[in-house]
């Protein structure tokens, strides 16, 4: 095999490395982004324009055809409709890191899973006893999941003075629980099954799975199924998000054209003549057709999908989602409230108590390993990390309460997931500045010892 001397060796590691490092990039400036957007709902729910603002998410949009009624409003197509592909998204990288990438081992991917499991059952359980026989119980789901971005964002705050390791760590946990989260949402948020559209969505699943089989590889294909298996869904009383989830996990990690057959087929179209002499010629345009295709599925489908969606959904629909949901009115604001208490409790110390515990025995019995450069301190920081719950937990809350309930559990999840944020980047500042002083200290004593 001839070496390519025109760019940078490729290493194995590469497969792993880039494709992680390309999602925390879009996730760290998303986080910043969606902040922004937060603050603008916040902003717009508490000024004069407060009516109109508020009122524009519900303006009804859709088609009706007949008894048929696809009318929604804007607010329903966001949360039901655009996050989705957010989901869809999400389980996309999971499928990926757990057959190509960072969580192919199964002691490494069992570390943050048990983690994840221990952020949803402690702070659910902590919820449940706080709002014991109180209005509200049914809203536990609020206090489940971690806003990935929103953590990615504050990690990117300190670069490299803090593990890799540590991402990896939290990335898969976020992705873990959000998973977890939306399956939670399908079975305890739905509303009454209508039977015959739930048959017709698992039939369309079908008809993906069978299409994969048959080698129909037309990605405006899969999109056209994709949104009919949502609509069947969304009709069903199953909530219509978990066709994302499904459809991203079901998704192939397999390329179609090897590096082998790619290089024999770039190379009979690098071995004609330079020049025009392609123009007229079937066979000359037909090859460089095939190369093209040929270079398209020199990637694995999860891979060239993550790619085509991921910023879309972190500079586009995240936003938009958070412009929304997160426009809460404050004046007169009462976080007395006992959902709004429970919220706060469960997020600032459900989660970290949840990932923490649940860490802690997952090493001590053996299934999991800490990853190099992650150690328990870090971990705490993280754990106080992952109750940043926003995105999912004002998703879950939209689901959940009614409308007299629901600012009262968005002023809990702002007010949780912000305590928990600063609590997690001023434990991490306290690390970094300790481990700066630390190597200053023994730089300077090696730097003692040579003269």
């Amino acid at each position: 095999m001839i070496d390519n001397y025109e760019s940078l060796p490729h290493e194995t590691a590469d497969v792993v490395t880039k494709p992680f490092a390309r999602f925390l990039k879009i996730e760290a400036a998303a986080g910043g982004l969606l902040l922004l957007a937060v603050l603008l709902a916040l902003a717009m729910a508490n000024s004069p324009w407060q009516v109109a603002f508020l009122g524009f998410w519900e303006t009804s949009i859709g088609l009706t055809f007949g008894s048929l009624d696809f009318t929604r409003s804007l607010r329903h197509w966001i949360n039901d409709g655009l996050m989705t592909l957010f989901f869809f998204v999400l389980s996309l990288e999971l499928k990926r890191g757990i057959i190509l990438g960072e969580l192919r081992d199964p002691r490494q991917a069992a570390l943050p899973f048990a983690a994840a499991v221990g952020g949803m059952v402690v702070p659910v359980a902590l919820y449940l006893t706080l709002m014991s026989g109180k209005p509200g119980m049914h809203g536990w789901g609020t206090v489940m999941a971690t806003d990935t971005a929103f953590v990615i964002g504050c990690l990117a705050l300190f670069g490299s003075r803090i593990p890799p390791t540590l991402r990896l760590f939290l990335l898969s946990l976020a992705i873990f629980d959000d998973v977890g989260a939306i399956l939670v949402v399908a079975l305890g948020y739905g509303k009454a099954l209508t039977w015959s559209a739930l048959g017709l969505g698992l039939l369309g699943i079908g008809i993906v799975a069978g299409a994969s089989r048959l080698g129909i590889r037309s990605v405006p294909v899969y999109f056209f199924l994709g949104a009919a298996v949502w609509l069947c869904f969304d009709a069903s009383g199953v909530h219509a998000t978990i066709a994302g989830v499904i459809l991203g996990l079901m998704t192939p990690t397999r390329i179609w054209v090897s590096d082998v057959r790619l290089r024999a087929i770039l190379g009979r179209v690098l071995a004609a003549p330079a020049g025009d002499h392609r123009q007229g010629d079937a066979a000359g345009q037909r090859d460089l057709r095939e190369a093209g295709r040929a270079l398209t599925e020199s990637l694995s489908p999860v891979e060239r999908l993550e790619m085509m969606l991921h910023p879309w959904v972190g500079f586009a629909i995240m936003p938009i989602f958070a412009l929304a949901n997160g426009g809460v009115t404050i004046d007169g604001a009462d976080f007395g409230q006992p959902v709004s208490l429970a919220i706060i409790v469960s997020l600032v110390l459900g989660k970290p108590i949840g990932v923490l515990g649940f860490s802690w025995l997952a090493v001590r019995s053996g299934l999991a390993v800490l990853a190099p450069g992650l150690t328990w301190p870090f971990i705490i920081a993280g754990s106080f990390l992952t109750g940043t719950g926003f995105t999912m937990s004002l998703f879950i809350a939209g689901l959940a309460f009614n409308q007299t309930t629901l600012d009262a559990s968005k002023l809990g999840i702002l007010s949780g997931s912000a305590t928990a944020a600063i609590i997690g980047v001023l434990i991490l500042v306290w690390l970094t500045l300790r481990t700066a002083r630390t190597s200053g200290t023994t730089g300077a004593g090696n730097q003692g010892r040579e003269t």
